[in-house]
C-alpha cells in the first residue's frame, strides 16, 4: 500500500500536523476552565471573591482556542480527503488496468460480481482505512495519553483511578475485535455473492420472465441478502455490547474521581475546578477510546479489503506478452500446426491435433455439431487462450511471440452474442476504428446491411443504444456488431456465428458486399447453416474436436457423410440454400 501512500505523503503529513493542533486545543481547554471556576467564579486565591475580568479574559481565550482548533480541524479534513480520495482513485484505476490484462480464465476465477465488489466497495474500505488512520490514529493517541497525562498533572490520585480502568478498557476492545475480525472477510465474500446474483439476474432478466422464475430469483437473492444481514448483525451486536461496557467503565471512573475529589477537597489537596477538569479529561479519554474502537474496526475492515484488492493488483496475467510488433511481409495468413487444447483446470481435450492453413484473401468456413469446438478454435487465433499443444502462426509468426495488442490489431471479430455499449450507434460502430470518419462508418454499415434500419430511426446514427443493446432486436444488434468488425482495418476477419439472427437473404447480401469491400482480407466464418458457408473457398468439418473433412462445398457433398447430413437436414427445413 506504501506505493500509493507515498505519492500523497505531503497531504498526509499536513493533515497530521493540523490534527495535532486541533487536539492540543482540546487538551488545553479543561485547564482554562479549571482556572475560570477556581479563580474567576469561586475566587479561591482572592478570599472567596470572584474575578469577572479574569472570567472574560479566560473566556475570550477559550473562544480563540476553539476557533483555532476548528480551523485546524477543517484543514485536517481537507488534507485527509485529498490523500484518501487520491489514493483510492489511483488504486481503482490500477485495478481496472490490471483486470483489462486478465485472461478469460482469470476473469472466471474471480467472478464478475467479486471484481465489481473489489473495485468499488473494497477500495472504498481501503480508502477509509487510510483516511481514518491519518486522522484517527493521531487524535485517539493524543486524546488518550494526553488526557491521562493531564489527569496526573492535575492530581496523581485522579490519574491512578483512570490507570486502573485502562487495562479493562483495552481488554474489552481486544476481545471484541478478535471476535469481529473474521466476520469482515466473510462480509465481503457475501457481498460478492449478492453482486454476482444481481449481475446474472439483470443480464438474464428476459429469460427469467420468459420462464416465470421471478419468485425463485427473489428467494435466491433474499437468501444471499439474509446471510449478509446476519453477518452484519453479528458484527454490530459485538460492538453494540462493547460500547455500554466501555461507557460503564468510564462512568465508574467519573464516580471514583468524584468520590476521591470530595475527600481531596476536604483536605485542601485539590479544588472544584480541578475536579471539573478531571471529569472533562475523562470524557475526552472516553471519546478517545471509542474513536480507537472505530479506528481498529476500520483498520480491520480495510485490511481485509486490502487483501482482496491486492489479489487483483498482484495477479500476473496468464498470457505473457511477446516482443514481436506484428510487422511482416505476409498479411492475413494463418496456420494451425498440430494444435490441441484443453480449458485451464480440465484434462478434457476440446481440440485435438488440428492442422490447416489459410492464405491471404481466402474465405474458410468451419462447421460442425454444437460443442465440437468451433468457437474455441477461432478464439485461439487472437490468443484469448493459449494452446495446450502445438503452435498457431499468424503471418508466419507464433501468436505467443506477438505483443497481444499488435496481434489483435490484425484481427476483427464479430460474435454471435453481440456486445453493445451504452452509446450512440455511430460510437458503437466506431469501436472498430475510433478515428473513422462519417463516410467510413456509413460504408461499414452498408456492408453489414445495417444502414437501412439505422436511417429509419429519428436520430439515425446518433440514436442512443440502451444498456447491452436492449433497445434493438437480435438481428439489428448483430448487424451493428458486424459493421464494427468490418470497419476495423484488420487483415483477418472472424465471424463466429455472427449472422445467426439474420434471414438468408440479408445474410447472402452481407457476404456478397463483404467480398466486394474486403477482397484481400482473410475471412474465417463459423456457421451452422449451409447457406452461410457454401461459397467459401474451403469448409472445415469438425467432429469431436478434430477435423474430419476439408474441402469445397461440392467436394464435401461427394465425400463427407457428416456434411451431407447437415445439408439434407437443412434442405428439408429451408429449401435450396441461396
Amino acid at each position: 500500500m506504501w506505493k500509493y501512500i507515498r505519492r500523497y505523503l505531503p497531504f498526509a503529513i499536513l493533515a497530521g500536523i493540523f490534527m495535532v493542533g486541533e487536539v492540543l486545543m482540546d487538551l488545553v481547554q479543561p485547564g482554562i476552565m479549571s482556572r475560570i471556576v477556581d479563580d474567576g467564579v469561586l475566587g479561591l486565591n482572592r478570599d472567596g471573591v470572584g474575578d469577572l475580568h479574569l472570567i472574560w479574559l479566560l473566556g475570550l481565550q477559550m473562544i480563540g482556542l476553539v476557533l483555532f482548533g476548528g480551523f485546524c480541524g477543517t484543514l485536517n479534513n481537507v488534507f485527509v480527503h485529498l490523500s484518501g480520495q487520491n489514493i483510492g482513485n489511483d488504486m481503482r484505476k490500477d485495478c481496472f488496468r490490471k483486470i483489462m490484462t486478465f485472461s478469460f480464465p482469470q476473469v472466471n476465477h474471480f467472478g464478475t460480481g467479486s471484481l465489481v465488489t473489489r473495485v468499488t466497495n473494497d477500495i472504498t474500505q481501503v480508502q477509509n482505512l487510510v483516511s481514518q488512520f491519518v486522522r484517527g490514529m493521531i487524535r485517539t493517541t493524543m486524546l488518550t495519553f494526553g488526557s491521562m497525562y493531564c489527569m496526573f498533572r492535575l492530581n496523581v490520585r485522579f490519574g491512578e483511578i483512570v490507570l486502573c480502568a485502562f487495562p479493562f478498557l483495552v481488554g474489552t476492545l481486544a476481545v471484541c475485535l478478535r471476535r469481529a475480525n473474521p466476520l469482515f472477510s466473510k462480509l465481503q465474500d457475501q457481498l460478492d455473492q449478492i453482486n454476482a446474483i444481481m449481475q446474472e439476474d439483470v443480464s438474464g432478466i428476459r429469460m427469467i420472465k420468459a420462464c416465470v422464475r421471478e419468485l425463485y430469483e427473489k428467494k435466491r437473492f433474499g437468501k444471499a441478502n439474509d446471510a449478509l444481514v446476519k453477518t452484519q448483525l453479528k458484527t454490530l451486536v459485538i460492538f453494540a455490547l462493547m460500547n455500554p461496557v466501555v461507557n460503564a467503565l468510564m462512568y465508574l471512573v467519573v464516580a471514583g474521581i468524584l468520590l476521591a475529589g470530595s475527600f481531596e477537597v476536604g483536605k485542601g489537596a485539590t479544588t472544584p475546578g480541578a475536579i471539573m477538569a478531571a471529569i472533562t479529561y475523562t470524557t475526552q479519554l472516553l471519546n478517545g477510546i471509542l474513536m480507537l474502537v472505530m479506528l481498529f474496526q476500520n483498520i480491520s475492515k480495510g485490511t481485509a479489503s486490502w487483501k482482496r484488492v491486492k489479489e487483483i493488483l498482484h495477479s500476473a496475467p496468464d498470457l505473457s506478452d511477446g516482443t514481436f510488433d506484428g510487422r511482416t511481409e505476409k498479411q492475413g495468413e494463418i496456420e494451425f500446426c498440430d494444435v490441441s487444447f484443453s480449458y485451464p483446470g480440465t484434462n478434457e481435450k476440446i481440440l485435438s491435433h488440428i492442422n490447416f492453413s489459410v492464405h491471404k484473401g481466402e474465405t474458410v468456413a468451419i462447421m460442425g455439431a454444437t460443442g465440437c469446438g468451433k468457437t474455441t478454435l477461432v478464439n485461439l487465433i487472437p490468443r484469448f487462450y493459449d494452446v495446450t499443444e502445438g503452435r498457431i502462426l499468424v503471418d508466419g509468426v507464433d501468436v505467443k511471440s506477438y505483443k497481444q495488442k499488435d496481434l489483435r490489431e490484425k484481427i476483427a471479430i464479430a460474435l454471435q452474442k453481440s456486445e453493445l455499449f451504452s452509446a450512440t450507434i455511430r460510437e458503437n460502430i466506431q469501436w472498430g476504428c475510433q478515428n473513422a470518419d462519417e463516410e467510413a462508418v456509413r460504408e461499414a454499415a452498408v456492408t453489414a446491411q445495417a444502414d437501412s434500419f439505422i436511417l429509419t430511426g429519428p436520430k439515425q446514427y446518433d440514436t442512443e443504444v440502451a444498456e447491452r443493446g436492449m433497445s434493438l432486436s437480435g438481428g439489428q444488434k448483430q448487424r451493428i456488431s458486424i459493421a464494427r468488425a468490418v470497419l476495423k482495418p484488420a487483415e483477418i476477419l472472424i465471424f463466429d456465428d455472427a449472422t445467426s439472427a439474420l434471414d438468408l437473404k440479408t445474410e447472402a447480401q452481407f457476404y456478397q458486399a463483404l467480398q466486394q469491400s474486403h477482397p484481400d482480407s482473410t475471412k474465417i466464418i463459423v456457421a451452422q447453416r449451409i447457406a452461410s458457408v457454401r461459397r467459401a473457398d474451403r469448409i472445415l468439418v469438425l467432429e469431436n474436436g478434430s477435423i474430419s473433412a476439408m474441402g469445397t462445398h461440392e467436394e464435401l457433398m461427394r465425400s463427407c457423410p457428416a456434411y451431407q447430413d447437415i445439408y439434407h437436414s437443412q434442405i428439408g427445413k429451408e429449401g435450396e440454400p441461396a
